[in-house]
């Protein structure tokens, strides 16, 4: 009897244990998949404008070019290691900020009084929270302070004196003389623009606004963020303000798309265009390229606009489409191949 039982106790044993394992099986096939995405992409730019070969020297255009890269190591640095794509925009774009070849942070452009004023904006597409700044003139680094008001105010956007007075009351958030910005290149500029206005006799619009800089980026998790920051218009008045800081006109970002502008900011206004590509890609299906391109190329001009932006979808693809003569632009495909380019050609 004891020999019996010795031996029905491990088969009793065995056979649990079969079952137990066959039902962890089929729990683990009938379990929705919820790992990483793994797929990961990063667009960003540094400004369209009316660029040619003949206007950018060599030499500078491989110091811009190596800006562009240094940004987009950056942002591929947080996105490798499974980091958030928000993180990865932030990452992407302070290194164009703290460049002097672009309108935005330190190379940001002059207004008609010789001083500064800077706006950016921030989106985290599957949460729809988005924080923007305009006009503030001791922030560094204006995209860190659009992220602050994301994540530390129960605001979208603040502007002027009492955006800086928010900054005041963050201790990530670096300050600088309102010189730290000032640059012989863009001094010049305004110059030039003035010129052009006492020529004319008006206030001078066309030519004046590009620069901007911008990210879009898509994490392993499958989020989408995108971010825009710029210096605005040279020898602007009034606290003129673009479409960099307004949500939905430079930057945009849902769970399946986001966009980051550059251009004229009074038709990406009025033509609400981040989000408007955006829009098309969800309610209409279509393409991220087809939106992106009638949205820029077709839209903006019959409006007398002109610009680029760059765009990604969910699935990894990218779009960029200007029609100036040129726009700074460095993508990371979700194989892992990138690129950056200047001009058209």
């Amino acid at each position: 009897m004891h020999r019996l039982l010795l031996l029905i106790i491990p088969l009793l044993g065995f056979a649990t244990i079969s079952v137990s394992s066959a039902a962890q099986n089929q729990k683990e096939k009938t379990m929705p998949d919820n790992s990483p995405n793994k797929k990961f992409a990063l667009v960003i730019h540094g400004g369209a404008g009316v660029v040619s070969r003949e206007s950018i020297p060599e030499a500078d255009a491989k110091l811009m070019q190596q800006d562009l890269n240094r940004a987009l190591d950056a942002g591929y640095a947080v996105l490798s290691r499974g980091g958030p794509a928000l993180e990865a925009v932030t990452a992407a774009i302070i290194v164009l900020e703290d460049s002097p070849w672009f309108n935005a942070g330190k190379g940001s452009v002059f207004n008609a009084e010789g001083g500064h004023e800077l706006d950016a904006s921030v989106m985290e597409g599957h949460t729809r929270r988005a924080g923007a700044v305009a006009g503030v003139t001791t922030v560094k680094n204006p995209i860190l302070l659009a992220r602050s008001v994301m994540e530390k105010s129960p605001h979208v956007m603040l502007a002027g004196e009492g955006a800086e007075k928010f900054a005041d009351t963050q201790k990530d958030i670096e300050r600088v003389d309102p010189k730290y910005f000032d640059t012989e290149k863009r001094w010049q500029q305004l110059q030039d623009a003035k010129a052009k206005e006492m020529a004319e006799l008006t206030h001078t619009v066309q030519g004046t606004y590009f620069g901007t800089v911008g990210a879009v980026a898509l994490d392993q998790q499958g989020h989408i963020a995108a971010g825009t920051s710029t210096g605005g218009m040279t020898n602007k008045k009034w606290s003129r303000v673009g479409d960099s800081p307004i949500i939905g006109a430079g930057t945009f970002a849902t769970d399946k798309c986001g966009v980051s502008g550059t251009g004229w900011g009074e038709f990406y206004i009025r033509a609400v265009v981040a989000h408007d590509i955006c829009a098309r890609v969800e309610y209409r299906g279509d393409s991220l390229a087809l939106a992106a391109e009638d949205v820029i190329n077709k839209i903006v001009p019959e409006m007398g606009g002109d610009g680029g932006a760059i765009a990604l979808d969910k699935d990894g693809n990218i779009a960029m489409p200007f029609n100036t003569g040129g726009m700074s632009r460095g993508w990371i495909n979700p194989d892992g191949t990138r690129g950056t380019a200047i001009f058209r050609d």
